[in-house]
């Protein structure tokens, strides 16, 4: 019976071992199970907070996002209307400058004409005069004693006409 003294099973000693256990047991729940489980409830609670934070601020940034698309799509629009006026505005000063100019030009070769017509009628009226001169003078040389003066003056008055007509 030795041998079975080694394998035999004493009660007590499962019973003080079941109690030790069951202590042991007690004890971790209450200082170690309850803080862990504690511990990951806040944690959990923390993760879970940011992650809302998180997804509101997402939100936020796309609210922004798109209200930043909405003005930048609305200034370029303006812009584009902007350049489009300005455009208008520089082909209607441009057409003004060019008018003004080729009145200006118009108004200069008028003025040109004018001066070239008047210096041709002048230097015609000098010409006339000079010719009067010299065929007076001619004439006069030449014909001193044959023709009175009256008949001299019809002959320049004849000679000026036909000149007049040659032009």
């Amino acid at each position: 019976m030795n041998t079975l003294d080694i394998i035999s099973v004493n009660i007590w000693q499962i019973i003080i071992s079941l109690c030790n256990l069951t202590i042991l047991f007690l004890m971790l729940k209450k200082f170690l199970f309850k803080p862990v489980k504690k511990m990951i409830a806040d944690r959990e609670a923390l993760a879970a907070k940011e992650l809302d934070a998180a997804k509101e601020e997402m939100r936020l940034a796309q609210e922004e996002r798109t209200k930043w698309t909405k003005r930048m799509s609305a200034a370029e629009a303006e812009a584009g209307d902007i350049v489009k006026r300005a455009t208008v505005k520089a082909d209607k000063q441009s057409k003004m400058i060019i008018k003004t100019a080729k009145e200006r030009a118009d108004s200069i070769v008028e003025q040109a004409k004018f001066e070239a017509e008047l210096e041709y009628k002048n230097s015609a009226s000098e010409m006339k005069h000079e010719i009067i001169d010299l065929s007076s003078m001619l004439a006069g040389k030449m014909l001193r004693r044959e023709i009175n003066e009256e008949d001299h003056r019809e002959l320049i008055d004849d000679f000026i006409e036909k000149i007049g007509q040659s032009e």
